[in-house]
């Protein structure tokens, strides 16, 4: 109990100093409260619309939930730009003038309430609200507002399904472009390596195996022919004479083949018509084989002549003409076998080089794989795209669309003056009470004898207070009643002051609560 009465007398001790941090604090928020004026609070609504084309028909271009679009149109609406822009434009703010840019911003921003609803299996709402001192002002901003947003939402939209479609149309042209010159690159590399592509092995191959089975058969040729030739020489250089059956057991091969041309043709008459297609091609090449060996004898003949004048040995003139058929033969063998031996070396040569010029081609030809499939993806992503880009400037795609218009305010929703009143008493008191505190912690004498024992460690017999006067007790209630006069009459008078030569109340606290980001 004695505690009690000495925290009540320590109380009552402070209590100047109590009135008037209490008095100001509550008599400038009880003044604000009253010379706040009425503001009125105009808001819209907006419902993110699903697509109305089914995805699975054509897919959407624009892929952003709802929630998150409306979260893009907010960050975008309430930039420093378009507030400063909407607040000079429609003249928002009182005493907007005076202002600094960084004021009005924060201005706007603290008069804007936006509010977006979303969830699961639920629809997308964004809530926008506008408070001013005007009504026709906060409807006004609120349009502005509203007509930003719906041109933020059709630029975005629009704005994205041009830039894909312009992308791939892009990316198109670009893969088209590296087809072609990959396709010259296969063309250039199919031209300069002709004669040793892979898809023309097998018949390399095979005319390798051709061509060396006829170089082994013209050898063996040749090789006969020597032998008869030199079996010739030795026959006549002995006997002076050449056998009877020599030029007829060493018929060419040519006369050889004419025999036997003859004598199909003369087998097929038997069966078949002169008209018929067999038959003359028997008698075509029946005709093509008495040309050359035609041909032959006339050049062995040739060059066996002899000058007229010297006399005619008819041996001499059968062994030379031998001899001439045997070198023609010999030649002409000669130089089969030289062009087969250098078709032989290019085939080899072209047959080691394929499995190079294969991997080579292999590499271009999977270049041109992977673009030719870049290239079918991006023209299908491209028919996607540009329908996207339809439906959107068609405004069939998703959209944000107003639920419900702005409307001018007919009555005031703030402030709460009595809410304001109460809140600027209860945090004067406790001002009040918190600057009590302060001083008594900071005041260190000793005014109870628990106070010297604390202090001073000793345990007094006794205590006396101090006692005062009858006139000191008269001063200092006096002193006190003055105080208090002086406290209620200079709150009043200062707060007044303030609000006429310095800057009106509501304005100074309209200032706050705009830095405060608070509305009351």
């Amino acid at each position: 109990m004695s505690n009690i009465r000495y925290y009540i007398s320590i109380f009552a001790r402070r209590m100047p100093w109590f009135l008037i941090v209490a008095g100001l604090i509550s008599g400038f928020a009880v003044a604000v409260a009253i010379t706040l004026p009425p503001a009125y609070v105009s808001s819209t609504r907006l419902l993110v619309e699903s697509s109305q084309i089914p995805g699975q028909l054509a897919a959407p271009t624009v892929e952003l939930s709802g929630e998150e679009r409306l979260q893009i149109f907010e960050t975008q609406l309430l930039t420093r730009a378009n507030m400063l822009e909407i607040a000079r434009e429609l003249d928002v703010l009182p005493d907007q003038r005076n202002l600094s840019p960084d004021e009005i911003v924060a201005g706007m921003r603290s008069r804007t309430s936006i509010r977006n609803q979303a969830g699961r299996n639920r629809a997308t709402l964004m809530t926008i609200s506008f408070e001013s001192e005007d009504p026709r002002k906060a409807a006004a901003v609120l349009n502005e507002y509203l007509t930003r947003v719906l041109n933020l939402d059709t630029e975005y939209r629009t704005g994205r399904a041009t830039q894909t479609q312009q992308f791939f149309e892009q990316e198109v042209q670009r893969l088209g472009e590296q087809l072609d010159q990959q396709s010259g690159e296969i063309l250039r590399f199919k031209t300069e390596h002709a004669d040793a592509l892979p898809d023309a092995q097998d018949f390399r191959r095979n005319r390798q195996t051709a061509l060396q089975e006829r170089l082994v058969q013209t050898e063996r040729d040749i090789s006969e022919l020597e032998d008869q030739k030199q079996r010739l020489e030795q026959v006549f250089v002995a006997t002076g004479q050449v056998q009877a059956g020599e030029v007829g057991a060493n018929r060419s091969p040519d006369q050889v083949a004419l025999d036997e041309a003859r004598t199909q043709l003369r087998e097929a008459l038997l069966i078949y018509s002169e008209t018929n297609p067999r038959v003359k091609m028997l008698q075509a090449r029946v005709d093509q084989l008495a040309l050359v060996v035609a041909e032959a004898q006339v050049e062995a003949e040739g060059s066996g002549t002899r000058d007229a004048t010297v006399p005619v040995n008819p041996a001499q003139t059968l062994y030379e003409l031998q001899v001439a058929e045997l070198d023609s033969k010999l030649a002409s063998l000669t130089d089969q076998k030289q062009r087969t031996e250098v078709e032989l070396d290019k085939l080899e040569d072209a047959i080691a080089r394929t499995s190079a010029n294969a991997i080579a081609l292999e590499a271009l030809e999977r270049d041109y794989t992977n673009i030719q499939d870049q290239y079918n993806q991006a023209s299908a992503r491209l028919a996607t795209a540009s329908t996207g880009e339809r439906i959107e400037l068609l405004s069939r795609g998703q959209r944000v669309t107003v639920v419900e218009q702005p409307s001018v305010p007919t009555e005031p929703t703030k402030p709460n003056r009595l809410k304001l009143g109460a809140a600027g008493v209860g945090a004067g008191i406790l001002a009040g009470a918190a600057l009590i505190a302060l001083l008594e912690m900071l005041n260190t004498s000793a005014r109870r004898p628990i106070d010297l024992v604390n202090g001073l460690g000793i345990t007094p017999l006794a205590t006396v207070p101090y006692l005062r006067t009858r006139r000191e007790k008269f001063r200092r209630r006096a002193s006190l009643i003055a105080v208090i006069l002086v406290i209620g009459a200079a709150i009043p008078a200062s707060i007044y002051a303030v609000h006429t030569y310095y800057q009106p109340l509501d304005l100074i606290a309209d200032r706050i609560m705009n830095k405060l980001g608070v509305r009351g």
